[in-house]
């Protein structure tokens, strides 16, 4: 009985104890990028605002339009899978309606 108190209290004090050295996080919702990067409209200096961008890539982007979704980009090898996830959370791709 006492070697269950003494582990009851144990465990008790290093739960206290992880929870004040935790640091406390605000729970915040995840708010997307203001203003997306059109892929299919942007100009080559619109386009360099997204992060990682380079105006290599810029131009290549430029160069292969028409896209359907921001993943033809990897699809079509237009920019590398690593270029990909370094402006995916900054690029949309809107097609005109008909």
């Amino acid at each position: 009985m006492r070697n269950r108190l003494q582990f009851a209290i144990l465990a008790a004090s290093l739960l206290c104890a992880s929870l004040t050295v935790l640091p406390q996080v605000a729970a915040t919702p995840h708010t997307p990028p203001q203003a997306s990067i059109d892929i299919n409209h942007a100009s080559v200096d619109e386009l360099m605002k997204a992060p990682g961008m380079t105006r290599s890539w810029a131009g290549r982007i430029v160069r292969f339009r028409p896209y359907r979704t921001r993943l033809d980009l990897v699809e079509r090898g237009v920019v590398t899978s690593q270029v990909y996830a370094r402006i995916k959370g900054f690029v949309i791709a809107h097609r005109d309606k008909q």
